[in-house]
């Protein structure tokens, strides 16, 4: 069976699917291989380092997502998770210079209902 010229499968739009899946998964991978979620947190000449090696950190990120332990977070998560941490236990808060200061606002109200007054918010040093 012979195909006339013109007649036959187009593989253009396949090569472009596999070439957008592989942009995935090299992206994700590169994440994962990094384990780390970029944060650019504020800089001060007046910082110091907390001593306690025993914290949980909360993170603000620029596009105002919350991740605590890792993992992606809504506010009404974080309220339920920090209800079942000790007062204690030190939290480090780090937030992106480019997020939003009412997310920063309203973590902090999480943590004075909690009761939670052990806390460090992270800069870099000037």
């Amino acid at each position: 069976m012979k195909l006339k010229r013109g007649e036959g499968l187009n593989l253009i739009p396949f090569i472009d699917i596999m070439l957008v899946l592989l942009a995935i998964v090299l992206s994700v991978s590169t994440f994962i291989a990094q384990g780390q979620i970029p944060i650019e947190v504020p800089k001060a000449s007046a910082s110091e380092n907390p001593k306690n090696n025993q914290k949980i950190i909360i993170m603000i990120t620029a596009q105002n997502q919350i991740w605590f332990k890792q993992n992606n977070v809504s506010i009404q998560e974080l309220q339920t998770l920090l209800s079942e941490i000790p007062p204690t236990m030190l939290i480090e808060l780090k937030s992106d210079k480019e997020s939003k200061f009412d997310l920063f606002i309203q973590i902090l109200n999480l943590l004075k209902e909690q009761n939670h007054e052990n806390f460090v918010i992270s800069v870099q040093k000037d």
